[in-house]
């Protein structure tokens, strides 16, 4: 199952944490280091007994710069990020429309998803700013978890093709 890269851009930790717990959700009771004793033992799992859910990797920035580095750096080393999730507001720094301009000219085709409560930019705004970037959404704080793991499920499925397991 491969890992898919996901960049969460977000002043505050408490987004980061849920954004976590909804797309990284820690098994009960360590049923995960059993399920791995099981392979070493008995060798790979049978298929009803393998994990079902969508496997994440996430990376935290907390202000625009610190993202946009990211992404460069990631690019670099050939291990580019499936998707980013950004905030509209982050003081002091960037905000989230500056930043989403900057990531689109480093990588245009990276899908972004617009985070926040509140937009200081309105979407026509956007598209007139930016032309229409198909590669992005956006999505309101506070998250719905359903939504916000069908979103990032169907953002970073190659090829279109859409598994919710």
């Amino acid at each position: 199952m491969r890992k898919r890269r996901i960049l969460v851009i977000d002043d505050s930790e408490a987004i980061h944490q849920d954004v976590a717990r909804i797309l990284c959700p820690q098994p009960p009771g360590g049923k995960e280091e059993l399920e791995e004793l099981e392979e070493e033992i008995f060798g790979p799992l049978a298929p009803s007994k393998s994990p079902s859910r969508h496997v994440f990797e996430l990376d935290s920035a907390y202000q625009g710069q610190e993202g946009l580095e990211k992404v460069r750096q990631a690019l670099a080393a050939g291990r580019p990020y499936a998707l980013v999730l950004l905030d509209y507001r982050m003081p002091p720094g960037w905000n989230g429309f500056e930043t989403l301009q900057r990531l689109l000219e480093v990588a245009p085709s990276l899908p972004i998803v617009l985070c926040s409560a509140y937009s200081d930019y309105s979407w026509e705004e956007i598209v007139r700013e930016l032309g229409w970037p198909q590669q992005l959404i956006e999505l309101r704080k506070p998250f719905n978890q359903k939504e916000l793991y069908q979103l990032v499920v169907t953002l970073t499925e190659p090829h279109g093709v859409i598994s919710l397991d």
